[in-house]
């Protein structure tokens, strides 16, 4: 059976961001996620999972200056030591709520500087959070984007974070699959799946084009639901699609697919 993570960044706008932990629990929900802790209280933040029942299965690493553009800073040189208090503070909340998985988005490549040394950047600071977590059994997850929603994101194909799994040897890393973001990349979606199961730590799901829920666009969900699970798939399946057109008529593709919460 798959775990339905309702993802609070991107579902239940409607509403204020500390109202979605109800709104998701009343909608059937057992497990959410979200991009960004940072701006709240860790403390009031599990009190909203404590008091609706629900479970938080990731968050992010700070991401830098995100309303100025920037989606991760652990590819850039010089940021080190930023990125590494991220990681300390990132730590501080998971252990708070409870959380397995913590997610790294590496950020922008900086066409100023050589692509070897952002890759020896990188693979430095993964190593550094890989081992930081471990002390707390969390997993290091990192995830490609595709370059039509983050042009110039480092990272984005499985086949590059696979690489750089195997090549930093850490035994809690693992790829964050997102299937939008691979369908537009690089497709062979189901292949991949069975391929990398055992490299994959999280998936999250929307449909191409427009990144809604499942049963918008071009993907076989109902095809690719059955597959995860003859896989026997135990990981969550995040919900961070933008809902059309709203956040609860959205949720038909559950029902409609044999799914349950």
């Amino acid at each position: 059976m798959l775990k339905l993570s309702a993802n609070l960044s991107f579902l239940f706008q409607e509403h204020e961001f500390l109202n979605r932990f109800e709104a998701a629990s009343k909608a059937g929900f057992r497990y959410v996620e979200y991009m960004f802790p940072y701006p709240y209280e860790a403390t009031v933040l599990k009190e909203k999972l404590d008091q609706h029942n629900l479970k938080q299965t990731l968050l992010n690493f700070p991401a830098g200056n995100w309303d100025g553009g920037e989606r991760g800073i652990a590819v850039l040189p010089g940021r080190q030591v930023e990125f590494k208090e991220g990681v300390s503070k990132a730590l501080e909340y998971a252990n708070t709520l409870q959380v397995p998985f913590i997610n790294c988005l590496v950020g922008k490549g900086d066409e100023s500087i050589s692509h070897e040394t952002q890759q020896e950047c990188l693979k430095e600071n993964l190593t550094y959070a890989a081992k930081q977590l471990a002390q707390h059994d969390i997993t290091l997850l990192i995830e490609p984007i595709n370059t039509y929603d983050i042009p110039g994101f480092f990272l984005n194909e499985s086949g590059q974070v696979i690489d750089l799994i195997n090549t930093l040897d850490q035994p809690n890393i693992a790829l964050q699959y997102d299937v939008y973001h691979m369908q537009k990349m690089e497709g062979n979606l189901a292949e991949t799946l069975a391929q990398q199961l055992a490299n994959i730590g999280h998936i999250q799901i929307a449909d191409n084009p427009g990144r809604h829920q499942p049963g918008t666009g071009e993907i076989n969900y109902p095809y690719l639901f059955k597959h995860l699970e003859a896989l026997d798939y135990d990981g969550f399946v995040g919900l961070e699609y933008a809902p059309d057109p709203d956040t609860l008529s959205s949720f038909d593709w559950i029902r409609r697919y044999e799914l349950t919460l």
